[in-house]
């Protein structure tokens, strides 16, 4: 069994711990905040500020992976959101009636929350779990090494002394000092690619009234204009974003800021405006997001892992713009292998680095495609709007085949090629193109013109 010290308390930190301190390692975290989500939500959401986890306060939808994670490592933490006031939300239910079942179709499944409820329901396990010890109020201010061909980490220095690890985890966000610390100690650097994503967020949250009505009806998520994104985020306990996405360039972005004017503009999209009609209580003022890049951080070269005795993990390893969600999807599949590998990757970390690079680069790499399109799309002089990927998004919302390969897509369990390039998706996106010879790729959202009259710059 290794002794392993996991830097950052949050969920791939929190996470990780746990998954390897069930599996009987020796495992301390080390938090620099001294505060730990409890069992007020409301206040720990609203209230708590969070400078260094920007996202704390921004919309989630967890992914089929996080469900999945949790079923297999740590089911009582899926059961806790659940009586803390997630719920769950199979595509399928659009339709009402589930098609014919087939393997897979179980994982398709989103967690509807906060992500303060998950970070809370992560931090009681972690709190009744014998070989897990959480320091709180404690930052960890460098690294011990051992000399070598690379060097080798043995451990952290924090609250003013050394501790010494088998094997330390790097959970720390997308602000790591870790890369710093390993430069000043002349390790070879890690290889970091990034990518700036030049688009804005901008979400309210508000409350369902107990006395009114609680659902809109069959309603998509989402709409969109040439130049802009609007989404709905229904959560725990009665609480809903709505969230605006637009281009960091947009001269209208800084108005939006203004809750009435935010409102109004929400009210252009049928997705929100379909929310918003029912009379929601505000529960924030406007909350603005942008400076986001996507970052892979590789503690490896071609020559090797440029350390032993450290990975990364959860932001620290990708951090990507939170558009599809991946991020909580990501770091809880690395935390699930680590703790299932962490004495040979204590001894040897190839392996974990060599299985990053597989299972989720190709995520991050989607991600920055993704958003390339987005930016060039939310922009004056978008590109012709591709009419097969309009098409199958539609087709979705109609034919359960191809709304099985969208969720696929969506959930992380099969790439679109992979998914959508079947005979049979094939066959029924013909079918229903043939059934609508006129359909050419629309937005439901404002035009431009409508959007610049009420959102002057």
């Amino acid at each position: 069994m290794a002794r392993v010290a996991v830097i950052g308390a949050g969920i791939s930190g929190l996470g990780t711990a746990l998954m390897l301190g069930r599996r009987g390692h020796a495992v301390t975290v080390f938090e620099q905040d001294a505060r730990e989500a409890g069992d007020d939500l409301h206040d720990d959401f609203f209230h708590w500020g969070r400078p260094r986890v920007p996202q704390a306060v921004q919309p989630h939808s967890f992914l089929a992976p996080v469900r999945t994670v949790l079923h297999a490592e740590a089911p009582d933490v899926h059961a806790d959101l659940l009586a803390r006031g997630a719920r769950e939300y199979h595509d399928f239910d659009w339709f009402g009636e589930h098609p014919p079942y087939r393997a897979g179709d179980e994982e398709l499944v989103t967690l509807r929350t906060r992500r303060i409820v998950l970070e809370a329901a992560l931090t009681s396990a972690v709190r009744r779990e014998p070989g897990v010890e959480v320091r709180r109020g404690v930052r960890v201010r460098g690294l011990d090494l051992a000399p070598g061909r690379p060097a080798r980490v043995t451990g952290v220095r924090a609250g003013g002394e050394a501790h010494r690890a088998d094997l330390v985890v790097d959970a720390s966000g997308r602000r790591s000092p870790v890369p710093g610390w390993l430069a000043e100690a002349g390790c070879r650097p890690p290889v970091v690619e990034s990518h700036r994503a030049g688009i804005a967020y901008l979400c309210r949250w508000y409350r369902l009234r107990a006395e009114g009505p609680r659902d809109p009806g069959r309603v998509k998520a989402g709409s969109s204009a040439p130049f802009a994104l609007a989404g709905v985020f229904p959560s725990d306990n009665d609480t809903v974003a709505v969230n605006l996405v637009l281009s960091t360039a947009d001269p209208t972005r800084g108005a939006l800021t203004d809750p009435a004017v935010f409102e109004a503009a929400a009210r252009r999209f049928p997705a929100t405006a379909a929310w918003l009609d029912l009379a929601p209580e505000p529960q924030s003022a406007v909350l603005a997001m942008a400076g986001l890049d996507n970052r892979w951080t590789s503690l490896a070269d071609d020559d090797g892992p440029v350390v032993t005795g450290l990975v990364n993990a959860g932001d620290s390893l990708v951090h990507t713009n939170p558009t599809l969600g991946h991020g909580v999807a990501l770091g809880l599949r690395a935390a699930q292998h680590l703790a299932a590998h962490a004495d040979a990757t204590a001894a040897d970390p190839t392996g974990y680095h060599t299985w990053t690079a597989q299972a989720l680069r190709p995520w991050f790499d989607a991600q920055v495609a993704a958003d390339r399109a987005n930016e060039q799309r939310l922009t004056d002089n978008p590109p012709p709007p591709d009419r097969r990927a309009a098409a199958l998004a539609a087709c979705a919302f109609d034919d359960p085949v191809v709304m099985r390969a969208r969720a696929q897509v969506r959930h992380l369990l099969r790439t679109p090629d992979d998914a959508y390039g079947t005979p049979e998706v094939d066959r029924h996106l013909t079918t229903w193109l043939a059934a609508r010879p006129d359909f050419t790729p629309h937005h439901d959202g404002p035009t431009r013109a409508q959007w610049d009259t009420l959102l002057p710059a």
